[in-house]
């Protein structure tokens, strides 16, 4: 049974809500948009949710609005995809805001802050604690803005060719990963490497890179890192979920018709919502598999955590002594996730740990 669909011409059907939205008139625009994707196609889930968008918006709209998708490199670098829409060269790019803290640094919060909110928080303060209108002052002078559209959830902390038992593991460590986590270890002696998703594997193959974080076990099997790095640590504390976002040119956008909009808008929730329940049906088998592969779970240790989260407070505290918007966001996402986390301590977390003992038991 699906979960959630687009009836042509009828209602977006959720797991809880029924949305109706009007049949579309015989006079409704056709209308062709492009899109273009920051991940490669084999990336199933990812790539997958942007497909799956734009195959909700050519269903509401009885195919008179159908949006075509690129994968990175099709049209557009990986790492442009943001350029690509600012200058109106695509209408909307899929893509982790995150990509272009240097642009703007605030933008790291709309795809997670290391030790940040997760994925059901972060989605909560996008929509109810002002997380939507932050980051889209951020990209007003990118002429475009963003819709949310997705969530990997909580993620692993990566693969390392070599053990990391103490801080000085870090130093000289080439690491790929993307966002603010990159600069707070590089106060830690890491050497960062932006790399988009496509390009990884080869360059950890060669030795260009040491360590790869990406996304979880299942897109990070089919990535085939397990092969060339042993070690595959967690928490990915760079983000505690990856909110991702279709951002749309604005021009392109005020250009539609109102009920298009709607739809883009509603599209963007389903389509998210599909991401994050894949990601929850096929991560746990994808790690069994990989640890009956060879592969070594660890946990980062707690000295290694505490000087990560350390960094962490010095690097965003410098940068909002220097931003106002930056100062208003990490403010914002603060505040609302100290509200959250006194709630799901008491009780989703005291369940949850429970429920675990119960099955350990029980195994």
């Amino acid at each position: 049974m699906k979960r959630r669909t687009f009836i042509q011409g009828g209602a977006v059907a959720g797991a809880t809500t029924l949305v109706a939205a009007p049949a579309i008139a015989q006079s409704a625009p056709e209308i062709k948009w492009r899109l273009t994707s920051s991940f490669p196609r084999s990336l199933d889930t990812i790539y997958g949710t942007a497909q799956t968008f734009a195959k909700y918006v050519a269903e509401a709209t009885d195919n008179k609005f159908q949006i075509q998708t690129f994968s990175a490199g099709e049209l557009v670098p990986g790492l442009q995809a943001l350029d690509a829409v600012s200058t109106a060269s695509v209408e909307m790019a899929q893509t982790p805001l995150y990509f272009y803290i240097g642009k703007e640094p605030a933008l790291a919060y709309a795809t997670g802050a290391p030790f940040g909110m997760n994925h059901r928080h972060q989605e909560s303060w996008w929509y109810f604690g002002g997380g939507a209108d932050l980051t889209n002052e951020a990209l007003k002078p990118f002429k475009a803005h963003a819709i949310l559209c997705g969530n990997s959830g909580t993620q692993m902390g990566g693969w390392f060719r070599k053990e990391i038992k103490t801080v000085d593991d870090l130093k000289g460590l080439k690491f790929r990963i993307a966002g603010m986590g990159g600069h707070v270890l590089a106060k830690l002696g890491v050497v960062p490497q932006q790399i988009a998703g496509g390009d990884i594997y080869p360059a950890l193959e060669k030795g260009t890179i040491d360590a790869v974080e990406f996304v979880g076990p299942y897109d990070d099997e089919k990535l085939g890192f397990y092969k060339v790095a042993k070690y595959y640590y967690f928490p990915g504390w760079w983000e505690g979920g990856a909110m991702l976002h279709m951002v749309v040119n604005d021009e392109k956008w005020n250009s539609l018709p109102k009920q298009y909009q709607a739809i883009v808008n509603q599209a963007g929730a389903a389509a998210g919502a599909w991401m994050l329940e894949k990601y929850d049906s096929v991560n746990p088998a994808a790690l069994k598999r990989l640890i009956a592969s060879g592969t070594e779970l660890k946990a980062f240790p707690q000295p290694v955590l505490e000087a990560c989260y350390n960094a962490t407070q010095d690097h965003l505290n410098e940068l909002a002594a220097k931003s106002d918007l930056f100062k208003r966001t990490k403010e914002s996402h603060d505040a609302y996730m100290k509200e959250l986390l006194f709630y799901t301590q008491i009780a989703e977390n005291f369940y949850d740990n429970y429920l675990l003992s119960k099955m350990r038991n029980k195994s």
